[in-house]
């Protein structure tokens, strides 16, 4: 499925009658509707980022549902589509957080090579429609890919950011681990903690304590 040591990680999943039948599901919905991401995207986070190399996770909810926007990796939007303002949130707090320039593309693949996993909860969603596959089967597999990366013997930072995130660190229980939580990025949200919260620092502070090699959260260098 994916092309790296999360087939295996994931195999019991791959091959449960219930998660083929909930393939066949989601590939009805492909044939019948618009669907986001592509579907050649809908596993892109997990084929950026091997589980040997997850060092970060950043929990999101569902894809972006406008058109050419989601490409399968949480808060990110293909180049040259305009930046949504929650992810020109996380620019400004990662500006005040660690004096990195803002960057001009919304495209998050950078992060995802050197180990941030960028996992949404629902990998999915109707166009025009948020939440529209919410509860519709997705999280029995995003759940269970957070339980495995509980089980790492390598820290890990788990960065939950807003309510939905949150209810997920009921399955980060290894102690080896960091959460960082914090309001969400949207503008509904952000000025309620979000900004100030410094997370881009307290993920490297706590990779360099461990003797890991930070995450470059620099955008505008290749």
């Amino acid at each position: 499925m994916i092309g790296n040591d999360w087939d295996e990680k994931l195999s019991i999943i791959w091959h449960s009658e219930g998660f083929k039948k909930f393939m066949k599901v989601i590939e009805n919905e492909y044939n019948t509707k618009t669907i986001y991401p592509p579907k050649n995207y809908i596993f892109n986070a997990l084929k950026l980022t091997p589980y040997s190399n997850t060092k970060v996770v950043i929990v999101g909810q569902d894809p972006y549902h406008g058109e050419g926007e989601a490409h399968g990796l949480s808060f990110s939007v293909q180049e040259g589509i305009k930046i949504p303002p929650s992810l020109q949130n996380i620019y400004k707090e990662l500006y005040d957080d660690l004096k990195i320039p803002i960057a001009s593309s919304g495209d998050l693949t950078k992060w995802g090579k050197e180990g941030v996993l960028m996992l949404n909860a629902v990998l999915t969603v109707v166009k025009d429609s948020p939440a529209s596959h919410r509860n519709l089967g997705w999280e029995l597999l995003t759940d269970y890919i957070i339980k495995v990366l509980n089980q790492k013997e390598e820290p890990v930072v788990f960065i939950l950011w807003g309510n939905f995130a949150k209810e997920k660190a009921k399955y980060i229980t290894n102690p080896k681990h960091l959460i960082i939580t914090s309001p969400h990025p949207s503008p509904f949200s952000a000025r309620s903690g979000f900004f100030g919260s410094k997370p881009f620092s307290k993920t490297n502070n706590f990779l360099k304590e461990h003797n890991l090699k930070e995450i470059d959260w620099n955008l505008n260098t290749k």
